[in-house]
């Protein structure tokens, strides 16, 4: 029964989400339900299998049951594009989503963008008299990376269900890494949150100081925080304090961040 409630809850917000009649309920979104719901699921559907183990049989890999198979796979994907319709045809709020589920808040206007984090990451003060970014051979303080002026307009698109486009401004991580060489670039928060990118990739990747023409706040990163363009929100490291050039392959992580 409640396997059957948390898969029902995690549908129906799912589904609050998608049409966007209602983003949030109380103090949760949507995306928390749908997400916290199917989550809490899975414990419980790995404990009914293993509690009650079915040996496959012979009928169980026949046609009949793949065409089964892809006949609720075809349903579904059917009931999908019905609900794509409706949503547009009725002028639902969710017609206006991305192509990633998510809504617009606050474009180029930095006082609206929504302030997220990774799962528990506190906020840190940090003091930039004593802080620096440590890269492949040299330390850089904060006045140094706030002389840059790479410049950079990008979509924030966040798991969370929200994208936002700012004006970004800060340097190039081709220019601070220089001439390492490696397989793929670290990049590492203050409370530890990693990620790994191609080391081709460091043209394209800007460590800001700056969103809007003005400093990054706490809440949204600061002193600096990585902007990958093309990436989910949970690439968008905040708090960076170093750059790491190695030979570990950029895809050697897990798809999401553990920490």
């Amino acid at each position: 029964i409640l396997f059957g409630l948390l898969v029902v809850v995690s549908l129906a917000a799912g589904l609050l989400q998608s049409t966007g009649i209602a983003l949030s309920i109380g103090p949760l979104s949507a995306m928390d339900f749908h997400v916290g719901g199917a989550i809490a699921a899975v414990p419980l559907a790995v404990w009914h299998v293993a509690a009650r183990r079915v040996r496959l049989r012979p009928a169980d890999m026949s046609r009949r049951a793949a065409l089964r198979g892809g006949a609720v796979l075809a349903g579904a994907a059917a009931a999908y594009a019905m609900s794509e319709v409706v949503v547009r045809a009725s002028a639902l709020p969710g017609a206006s989503r991305r192509f990633t589920g998510s809504y617009e808040a606050g474009s180029h206007n930095p006082d609206q963008l929504p302030i997220s984090s990774w799962m528990f990451d506190p906020v840190p003060e940090i003091n930039t008299s004593s802080w620096s970014l440590r890269t492949p051979g040299r330390a850089w303080t904060y006045e140094q990376l706030y002389a840059f002026d790479d410049r950079m307009t990008a979509p924030l698109d966040c798991t969370g269900g929200f994208y936002s486009a700012q004006d970004w401004a800060g340097a190039r991580l081709d220019r601070l890494i220089g001439d390492a060489s490696g397989a793929s670039i670290r990049v590492v928060s203050h409370t530890g949150y990693d990620r790994r990118f191609a080391l081709t990739s460091a043209s394209n990747l800007l460590l800001a100081t700056r969103i809007g023409g003005r400093p990054l706040d706490p809440g949204h990163g600061f002193p600096v925080r990585l902007v990958a363009t093309d990436q989910r929100g949970f690439w968008w490291v905040k708090w960076v304090v170093a750059i790491e050039v190695d030979e570990v392959p950029h895809w050697w992580q897990s798809p999401f961040p553990l920490q």
